[in-house]
């Protein structure tokens, strides 16, 4: 590492670190606004100064305006357009700092190429940092996806940023129960100074905390890569452990940069989203979180909750930012901040900013409210031409469509491919085993059913198929897990994932069959058994997994091989990391009750069960059809809508379904489609 990197993080090297040391690395020179050479004159009680803190988050390896799925230019994502609004903000005032909140090694097929494709030699920049490199970040925060190839790759990777990196509650695992001797894994804070101009055009030297902060979970998610290597603390904890030592240490403002949700929920303790809370920290004068890819202020959900702000932009009066995710925003938060006689120096006032790099227009076209970053293209013109080129060479074929449009309301191509390819795996590793003998079920959830908009959906004709497309079908870089559950604890699993479904009341029409509060992600299908879903019946479970009411049942008819589950009977259950390491908080699926700890991507599972069986079936291809193993209950006189794809492709699809009629397309661009649940 070179000196100017110093407070990065040092991995193994760190053993030197000591709970509370203060490392000021990175590039010093502030950025932004920053006026060198000027002698602080006495604070005057009437100094304000405005302060632009501004963030990105969640990029997720979206550098360019471009989606590698669908090989085309894409105005909505990119740090390439986010880098434009980044330069024209800094440029309106005399002061600011840019932060980054991680997230960003993993979610694109760029991310995919550089860790698993080609790699990074010694001193090789990652494509993301190629980037970011440019732009004069004054600190990052490491996000939980930051650790899904590996943490040496992870040091790799962020020993060549030319800006320091922080996270205060990720700690080495010394292996013994003495919380008081434990190592940060990274520099925990930052202070840095910072030289601005009050609204007189006075000078002054304002010094700056930030500290970092992610979800306890990545021991969960990322179980493999880091078990008995790291330990994670809870948010708040570490908040308040830090930020009293900071303040001691002479930070005049204190930013918390928390890759972590926005929930009011009553604190629990190790809690995933824990932004919230933070805001009820003395001492944080501002937050800027993530994690969620939601909007901050502005979006609806966030309407009329107690202590919540959300057009000023504050969290029980903490100015506060959220920026989206994939660079669809730059977040920032202009603070006015007043200065005593004793060069105390307190927030007079806030306004929380999301600027947009694009907006869809009512005809659904997409206008860029931005130009390109000329220095970030260049920077990167070459990885992205490599990565545009491994993403379309095809390896396998399909014989019939595979799309998500219609996943969360029947049994769907797109996940049947992936359960199908996961049981192909599974059977051949336990053949021979203490396990031979037990059934197998997979599960499978659609990642692209309109989370992220309109478009955000699998859409595979039949043909060939690429590595490009494989990362359509499967978008997280996940390894495969199996469980060992009871046939209760499948339909428990179930009753969870049935929260996808509003409460559907007999007779009616026209009523949201989609729960949108409910992530699509949850919305679970397990394959190798055949059940029924009746949306009559109120929830059993809510969002988080906390029980509703025991009585509630909405999985009918479950059955193994034609018969009716056994509720005491074992059965093989293949999921990935997230899943089974708790995520989503299902009810009895804890990392206790995995026997196989694959060492195999799900994504490459699926490439692999593809290629085979196209071998199998060289002039065709493979059939990738749904099974059918799942439905509704029929429910007399009623119909409900839901909103998907607006796609001709989609509305094809739909034209071929006896149960789903299109009707129209709303303003956000999603078909709206009518099902007769009779």
């Amino acid at each position: 590492m070179t000196p100017n990197r110093s407070s990065l993080i040092h991995l193994a090297l760190y053993s030197t670190i000591t709970l509370g040391l203060v490392a000021c690395g990175g590039d010093n020179n502030n950025s932004g606004g920053d006026t060198a050479n000027l002698v602080d004159p006495a604070p005057a009680s009437s100094s304000t100064v405005t302060l632009r803190i501004m963030e990105t988050t969640d990029l997720h390896a979206n550098v360019m305006n471009f989606n590698y799925y669908q090989n085309a230019q894409d105005d909505t994502v990119g740090l390439v357009k986010t880098a434009s609004l980044i330069d024209a903000a800094r440029a309106e005032v005399d002061n600011s700092v840019l932060v980054d909140n991680g997230d960003l090694l993993q979610g694109s097929p760029l991310g995919d190429y550089v860790a698993k494709v080609k790699g990074l030699e010694t001193n090789e920049v990652h494509p993301i940092y190629k980037a970011m490199n440019l732009l004069n970040y004054d600190v990052a925060n490491v996000g939980n996806h930051e650790f899904n190839y590996g943490l040496p790759f992870l040091k790799e990777a962020i020993d060549d940023t030319n800006f320091p990196y922080i996270s205060a509650n990720v700690f080495f695992d010394d292996a013994d129960n003495d919380t008081t001797n434990d190592i940060p894994y990274f520099t925990p804070y930052l202070l840095k100074d910072k030289q601005v101009l009050d609204t007189e055009g006075n000078a002054h030297t304002i010094t700056i905390g930030y500290i970092g902060f992610l979800p306890p979970q990545i021991l969960q998610w990322d179980k493999n890569n880091l078990e008995t290597r790291v330990i994670a603390k809870d948010i708040v904890d570490m908040a308040n452990h830090y930020v009293p030592e900071m303040k001691a240490a002479g930070a005049d403002i204190i930013i918390a940069i928390a890759h972590s949700g926005l929930t009011t929920d009553t604190r629990a303790g190790g809690d995933e989203n824990a932004s919230f809370y933070l805001s009820q920290v003395n001492g944080i004068n501002a937050i800027m979180f993530g994690h969620a890819h939601r909007n901050f202020p502005g979006d609806s959900g966030y309407d009329g909750i107690d202590a919540i702000d959300n057009v000023k932009g504050t969290l029980n009066g903490i100015p506060a930012v959220m920026p989206g995710y994939w660079g669809k925003y730059l977040g920032y938060i202009d603070l006015t901040l007043s200065v005593d006689g004793d060069d105390v120096w307190s927030v007079a006032d806030s306004q929380s900013v999301l600027k947009p790099i694009s907006q869809t227009n009512a005809d659904r076209s997409i206008t860029s409210l931005v130009a390109n970053h000329q220095g970030i293209e260049t920077a990167v013109a070459t990885d992205h031409a490599e990565v545009s080129e491994w993403v379309s060479e095809p390896f396998a074929k399909i014989s019939a469509p595979i799309n998500s449009f219609f996943a969360l309301v029947q049994d769907d191509p797109s996940i049947q491919v992936v359960t199908d390819a996961q049981t192909w795996y599974v059977e051949s590793i336990v053949a021979g085993t203490e396990y031979a003998d037990l059934p197998i079920l997979s599960v499978g959830a659609p990642f692209r059913a309109g989370r992220g908009g309109a478009d955000d959906f699998t859409d595979l004709s039949a043909g060939d198929v690429s590595y490009g497309n494989v990362a359509d079908l499967y978008i997280y870089p996940n390894t495969l897990k199996v469980l060992k559950l009871t046939g209760a604890e499948v339909k428990e699993w179930l009753e969870m994932s049935a929260g996808q479904f509003n409460t559907i009341v007999p007779g009616s029409s026209g009523n949201e069959l989609i729960n949108t509060d409910f992530p699509s992600y949850n919305y679970d299908v397990i394959d190798g058994i055949t059940y029924q879903i009746d949306v009559s019946q109120d929830a059993k479970y809510d969002k988080s997994g906390n029980l509703i009411n025991a009585e509630n049942n909405r999985i009918k008819n479950v059955q193994y091989q034609g018969a009716a589950i056994d509720d005491n009977q074992e059965f093989l259950v293949v999921s990935n990391n997230y899943r089974a390491g708790g995520g989503g908080n299902f009810p009895g699926v804890t990392s206790d009750k995995i026997v196989i700890d694959a060492p195999n991507e799900n994504r490459q599972t699926v490439a692999d069960y593809l290629i085979e069986m196209t071998e199998a079936n060289p002039d065709t291809g493979f059939d990738p059809s749904a099974d059918n193993n799942w439905s509704f209950t029929s429910i007399n006189s009623t119909t409900v809508t839901f909103k998907s794809s607006s796609k001709d492709s989609a509305q094809t699809f739909a034209a071929g379904s006896a149960a789903i009629t299109y009707n129209s397309t709303d303003e956000d661009g999603f078909g709206v489609y009518t099902l007769n649940l009779e």
